[in-house]
């Protein structure tokens, strides 16, 4: 008799109760309780993300506002507003532009550098030239247009007087295009013996003066003979500062600063016309300048008209500080001037389909709307910079980012998918068949009219090397046994009935057993659905040295700070830091500090300042006491800082420089000396001087 599996219709088996199923319906319930829960908590983390966006966004609005008003309220910044329309003229061609003051004093030298870097009106040229081409504000200063130019020039050749031939000489020429016509000057460099006005520095290794003829336009090296200089054309160069080319005097570079002052003949006649003086002029975008700074044998030392010059500041480059969502217009009484938007980060793109889930959560308490105006004053008058904040700008900021970290949660949920799978398919569909099984042959055995066959519980298929595999394997060998066992007792019940009754008897009992113990809840499918609930523990790690640093306890007492200084100075060769002078006060100076953090502090401006000094030169400490501070400074000789890095340099982790060793600096030093002085009230700056670096450290008097 060949034995196989149940094979039962469907119609035939009854309906299995809830209970058959509680295990199964729990896994299946446990896994998507942890798909519901890892969704659950990314949109409670990305609403609180959104809320606690909100909040600071509205704490830090009015802050922003305030930053672009400083900005505009700065030369640079009114530069822009006097000059929103961008300039039209031709490619080569310089417009000037409207200065935020009255004129440029162009006879002196820092004066116009002065003006020029305040306005932040000078063109930036590769090789670190620069020209500022403007006019003043004030329309009773005359019809001028001012060049100012700075670049690194060698000995400049001057004119003899009475000479017309310049093509063996240095000479400027500037020409000026306005309404479609041409105006040419030529200027010959004359030797003057002028002292630099205004100046506390040394003197200018060269001054020439800027006499101007005008010339036709291609006439580049030849004064007319007959030509008188212009009265009104009036310019000046100076030659100053050490060599930038470290070549001998004759073929020395320095810094050359040209300035002159162009008279336009247009521009008076604008401002005696009937009805009152119009300042500035309306076509002041459509006129083009060129100054080039030609030198012997048809060199050219500057040209305006050069590739790649970078303009001055204009009010576009103010959407670059706007947010995403945020709204800049600036209006010059009912004229609007400009309207920036603010755009997203670049390389971020917002996700519509996270972007309309952030939209639909919770809203913030913060209005979703904001708006604040602020008056600029300029000598053209009263601006009016209003900005205006949507949260719509904040949902998509979010959106971009929550769109990068998306991926770590659809990993968890793509793991609760392969964790459910892999259990799925490796035991509990195994683990129904054999339920199903078991239920045919228990309704064959609850069928009074069914024949009796054990042979049609077969899981032989269910063997295997896991837990239910061993339990299957374990009863199909008792199962054979079983049937073996039947058969001999069914060849001998053939001649004796009742026996055979009695012997069916005490199988079915043992093996009605074994069907009743798999569904136990102690059965091995009850400890995978267990195993399965253990939960995830996040353990953090201990605080970072800048932490541990910033909890340092600093007990500040009464100390002599003279006396200190003078101790630290003497000590110094100890620390490997030689050449230390300290100019004592005349007096003791007592200020409230801890002695040994202030040691330390001040050691580390001492390393760093001998880090970076030249071999053989000192390291000056000075005091100097004030109403209600004591200022000490170490200064250094050496190069100077970057000035973007100036206070970045007392940030944790900033260092440019790599140790004798080789191991890597941690960028700590000045990060010490500036928590330490913190807690001390005090404080720590670094500026740039002429021959190095000055940290200055100011402390409370006691």
């Amino acid at each position: 008799m060949k034995l196989g599996p149940v094979d039962l219709p469907l119609s035939s088996v009854p309906r299995l109760g809830v209970a058959a199923f509680r295990s199964r319906i729990v896994f299946h319930l446990v896994f998507i309780a942890l798909a519901l829960a890892t969704l659950a908590l990314a949109v409670a983390l990305l609403n609180e993300e959104r809320q606690r966006n909100a909040q600071r966004y509205e704490q830090t609005f009015a802050k922003s506002l305030a930053e672009i008003a400083a900005l505009l309220r700065h030369p640079s910044g009114q530069l822009a507003l006097l000059n929103p329309e961008p300039p039209q003229v031709e490619p080569g061609w310089v417009a000037p532009l409207v200065l935020p003051f009255g004129a440029i004093d162009f006879d002196d030298a820092a004066k116009a550098r002065r003006a020029v870097e305040m306005a932040g009106c000078g063109r930036q040229y590769p090789g670190g030239a620069s020209l500022c081409a403007a006019v003043g504000s004030n329309a009773y200063a005359g019809g001028f247009v001012y060049l100012v130019a700075s670049l690194d020039a060698p000995p400049l050749l001057t004119r003899e007087r009475g000479a017309h031939e310049l093509g063996d000489l240095h000479r400027v020429r500037v020409s000026l295009r306005r309404n479609g016509q041409e105006q040419h000057w030529l200027a010959a460099l004359e030797a003057s013996e002028r002292p630099q006005r205004g100046g506390n520095g040394p003197p200018p290794t060269q001054v020439a003066q800027l006499a101007g003829f005008a010339v036709e336009a291609g006439d580049s090296a030849t004064l007319p003979r007959q030509g008188r200089p212009l009265r009104d054309f009036r310019g000046w160069i100076w030659r100053e500062g050490p060599c930038v080319n470290a070549a001998p005097e004759a073929a020395c570079q320095r810094r050359t600063t040209l300035s002159l002052r162009l008279p336009v003949e247009a521009f008076r006649e604008a401002l005696f016309r009937p009805g009152g003086p119009q300042w500035p002029p309306e076509d002041l975008p459509r006129i083009g300048l060129q100054l080039a700074l030609l030198g012997p044998e048809g060199s050219t030392l500057f040209d305006s008209a050069s590739p790649g010059a970078e303009p001055p500041l204009t009010l576009a480059r103010l959407a670059g500080a706007l947010g995403p969502g945020e709204t800049l217009t600036i209006a010059h009484g009912p004229a609007l001037l400009a309207s920036l938007q603010g755009a997203d980060a670049p390389g971020t793109l917002p996700s519509p389909w996270l972007t309309a889930l952030i939209q639909h959560l919770p809203a913030p308490a913060t209005p979703r709307t904001l708006s604040a105006t602020e008056p600029i004053a300029t000598p053209q008058g009263r601006f009016q910079v209003t900005l205006t904040g949507d949260l719509k700008g904040l949902d998509r900021a979010l959106s971009a980012s929550a769109a990068r970290l998306a991926w770590p949660v659809g990993a968890m949920l793509a793991a609760i998918a392969l964790a459910w799978l892999i259990i799925e398919m490796g035991l509990v569909r195994r683990v129904a068949r054999l339920t199903r099984r078991a239920a045919a042959l228990s309704h064959q055995l609850q069928s009074p009219s069914a024949r009796f066959e054990l042979g049609t519980l077969d899981v032989a298929d269910l063997r295997g090397r896991d837990e239910l595999g061993i339990l299957a394997g374990v009863l199909a060998d008792l199962l054979q046994h079983a049937r073996d066992g039947l058969r001999r007792e069914q060849l001998r019940t053939e001649r004796e009935h009742d026996q055979w009754q009695a012997v069916g008897h005490e199988i079915m009992s043992p093996l009605h057993s074994l069907m009743l113990l798999h569904a136990n809840p102690a059965d091995t499918s009850h400890r995978y659905v267990q195993r399965m609930q253990q939960a995830v523990k996040v353990l953090y790690g201990q605080a970072s040295p800048s932490e541990a640093l910033a909890a340092a306890p600093v007990d500040a007492g009464r100390l002599d700070l003279d006396a200190f200084l003078r101790q630290v100075a003497e000590n110094a060769s100890y620390a490997g830091i030689a050449n230390v002078c300290y100019l004592p006060a005349p007096e003791p100076v007592w200020v409230q500090a801890d002695e040994y953090p202030l040691e330390d502090a001040i050691t580390h401006v001492l390393s760093n300042a001998d880090r970076y000094r030249p071999a053989g030169t000192p390291i000056t400490l000075t005091l100097q006491a004030q109403d209600e501070l004591a200022r000490v400074a170490v200064h250094n000789q050496g190069p100077p800082i970057a000035e973007d890095q100036l206070a970045r340099i007392f940030d944790y982790g900033v260092s440019d420089a790599a140790p004798d060793d080789g191991s890597p600096r941690r960028g700590q030093g000045l990060f010490v000396a500036k928590t330490y002085l913190a807690k001390m009230g005090g404080h720590i700056a670094a500026r740039n001087v002429a021959d190095g670096v000055v940290f200055e450290i100011g402390l409370r008097r006691g």
